[in-house]
């Protein structure tokens, strides 16, 4: 494949996930970096990934930044899907460099610091906890803390798909479903005191975790983190475009029904305009 061409800063960064669960990450992207451009696609006509093999996202995601390449001309690249991370991230460094490109992992590492009883739940897609790039993070953090791992059947696929009159009840019920497979959460000895949301639709979400957490567990986003990182990755390229430039409008591209992402717009993100 032909090299990406050299970045420029004010260039968009392209933003991705398999639907509306990247705008989780997009969301503190635009609180980090309020004065960059965006372009945000949303590969909807082939959600969800999470529950999808490796070779497929894969190639999903390569033909997603083929195209952010090729007609946006990105200056950086964030996959906002921890299931594409995990499948795709080494090979699109290797196939469209100098692009800087910037995933999301579960937050383990934090969450085993923050922890004080030394068990974490991590909360994903099944194509996440399954993949050789979490499986490898896992075994890194081998005796920092006991990981409890719940694959999340259907959940991202509720939040996503369902109608708003529905939503808030079947991804409530999901919730309930997979925190309860999980295990005991509380402060006590052999109790869940952190909980990782591993998929980024989950925060969009947050007060259902919240209600049903309550304050026996503390939950963990990584999206400021990624945002953070991003900062950092263009401030060394010399890629960061120049505060005096004003905020512009995200670029909104999906594979799927723009009417359906320009909703999902309208309810994740309220202070940003539409389609």
């Amino acid at each position: 494949m032909k090299p990406a061409p050299a970045p420029h800063a004010d260039a968009p960064i392209g933003v991705f996930d398999s639907g509306i669960g990247g705008l989780s990450v997009l969301r503190a992207l635009l609180a980090e970096l309020p004065h960059e451009r965006f372009a945000y696609l949303a590969d909807n006509a082939h959600a969800p990934y999470g529950e999808r093999g490796d070779a497929f996202v894969a190639e999903r995601a390569r033909a997603v930044l083929a195209r952010l390449a090729s007609e946006h001309t990105v200056k950086a690249l964030v996959i906002a899907c921890n299931t594409a991370t995990a499948a795709a991230v080494q090979l699109l460094r290797a196939e469209f460099a100098p692009l800087p490109i910037v995933g999301i992992e579960p937050a383990l590492k934090p969450a085993a610091a923050l922890s004080r009883t030394g068990h974490v739940g991590v909360l994903a897609t099944r194509g996440t906890l399954q993949s050789a790039k979490f499986q490898a993070l896992l075994r890194g953090l081998d005796g920092r803390a006991r990981f409890h791992l719940q694959a999340c059947d259907g959940l991202a696929d509720a939040i996503e798909n369902e109608a708003a009159s529905t939503r808030q009840q079947r991804a409530g019920a999901l919730i309930d479903q997979h925190l309860s497979a999980l295990g005991t959460l509380g402060c006590s000895a052999g109790e869940i005191d952190t909980l990782v949301l591993g998929c980024t639709h989950y925060p969009l979400v947050l007060p259902q975790w919240q209600v049903r957490v309550g304050g026996a567990a503390t939950l963990l986003d990584p999206a400021e983190a990624v945002a953070r990182q991003t900062r950092r990755v263009l401030a060394e390229r010399g890629l960061l475009r120049h505060p005096t430039e004003p905020p512009a409008e995200p670029l909104w591209l999906t594979t799927g029904t723009p009417d359906a992402l320009a909703s999902a717009v309208a309810r994740w993100l309220p202070a940003v305009s539409t389609i």
